[in-house]
């Protein structure tokens, strides 16, 4: 293997995903980047997605899926996959998103070229029937452990990390905002994450009760200032006021 095309894995967590994981799965298929393989942790799926599961494991070989015994969450399920990752690079891909073709391709090359250890890009909202929603979100420049207090505009799916210059990644056992909780803890190595400012993944807004996940966000939001940073009552206040804004700004 050419140290010029390292292997990137892919973790995904699924759920009673049977509506979407194919596209998911596809998009993964379709990269113009070839070297990588793609680890589905299901958490004990009541619905198809097991099916879908195994017929993508059989057609393909860098598809590798496991299966939990116990429904432990999207922490569990990712850490499960980062376990048995074998690739120098990680990518996170949620299993009703999607990935534009020369994603994996474009960021690996942002990555090597400059030498970043943690990347993100750009991305656009799409509904669940797969319409474009005409909003994309784009990625700052550059991203410190400050910058991420106040704006949590990293999008998971949009993720890529060098392991051999960020270290071995394991995400908190929390039920949500894990993804945040982890990427502070890279950034509080000194580590900053750099934006490559191009629309290359579509994330899916769920129809039912946006307001109440979003709510339900921003008190995750809180918990992860308090109880896992460990942050004083005034600084996250200060910090959750200005993710309040950006969360605002990034949906109008």
């Amino acid at each position: 293997m050419s140290p010029q095309q390292p292997l990137i894995s892919i973790i995904t967590p699924s759920y009673n995903a049977s509506l979407f994981i194919e596209q998911t799965i596809n998009s993964v298929r379709k990269q113009t980047y070839q070297n990588w393989e793609m680890i589905i942790v299901d958490d004990c799926s009541s619905d198809n997605t097991p099916d879908i599961l195994e017929r993508f494991n059989k057609e393909d070989d860098r598809i590798h899926v496991i299966y939990l015994t116990q429904n432990g969450g999207a922490a569990v399920a990712r850490n499960t996959a980062l376990q048995h990752a074998k690739g120098r690079y990680v990518a996170f891909l949620d299993s009703d998103d999607c990935w534009k073709p020369e994603k994996l391709q474009k960021q690996l090359s942002f990555m090597q070229t400059n030498k970043f250890a943690f990347t993100f890009t750009g991305y656009e909202l799409v509904t669940n029937e797969g319409v474009l929603l005409n909003k994309q979100i784009s990625a700052p420049e550059q991203i410190s452990y400050n910058d991420m207090l106040k704006n949590t505009i990293i999008g998971c799916l949009t993720v890529m990390i060098d392991r051999e210059m960020a270290g071995d990644i394991q995400m908190p056992n929390i039920r949500t905002r894990q993804d945040l909780a982890t990427w502070l803890s890279i950034l509080k190595k000194g580590i900053n994450a750099y934006g490559l400012n191009e629309n290359l993944a579509e994330y899916r807004i769920g129809n039912p009760s946006i307001s109440r996940n979003k709510w339900k966000a921003a008190k995750m939001n809180w918990f992860v200032y308090r109880k896992v940073e460990k942050l004083n009552v005034m600084k996250a206040f200060w910090c959750f006021s200005h993710y309040a804004f950006h969360a605002v700004l990034k949906r109008i």
